[in-house]
């Protein structure tokens, strides 16, 4: 089995700065891709962005290319999200996930296990 724990989540003035981490217990951490994705009140979960099992190769959503950064460092077992210039519409529950493949994925259907999400809140 897989747990994943989502952190750093907090109150954040638009144009500010957060990162999250996803700390993964229970299986080889290093052989599989990972991702994030967010869900806002009243909206469907949404991918954000993915990085492959090696680091070497990630994906956005436009929606936040140019302002987030996924990276993972395979000997803590755990993946971050560095999110600069947050909108109040980057206003969500944060999860990360992971999938039993060494690409990467963009679906919620590509992806097998989840943390329990952390909450991301912008003010204007």
């Amino acid at each position: 089995q897989v747990q994943l724990v989502e952190s750093g989540g907090g109150l954040v003035q638009a144009g500010g700065s957060l990162r999250l981490s996803c700390a993964a217990s229970g299986r080889t951490f290093s052989s599989y891709a990972m991702g994030w994705f967010r869900q806002a009140p009243g909206k469907e979960r949404e991918f954000v962005a993915s990085i492959n099992w090696s680091g070497s190769s990630t994906y956005y959503a436009d929606s936040v290319k140019g302002r987030f950064t996924i990276s993972r460092d395979n000997a803590k077992n755990t993946m971050y999200l560095q999110m600069n210039s947050l909108k109040p519409e980057d206003t969500a529950v944060y999860y990360c996930a992971t999938r039993v493949a060494a690409g990467l994925g963009y679906r919620i259907n590509d992806y097998d296990y989840w943390g329990q999400g952390t909450q991301v809140t912008v003010s204007s």
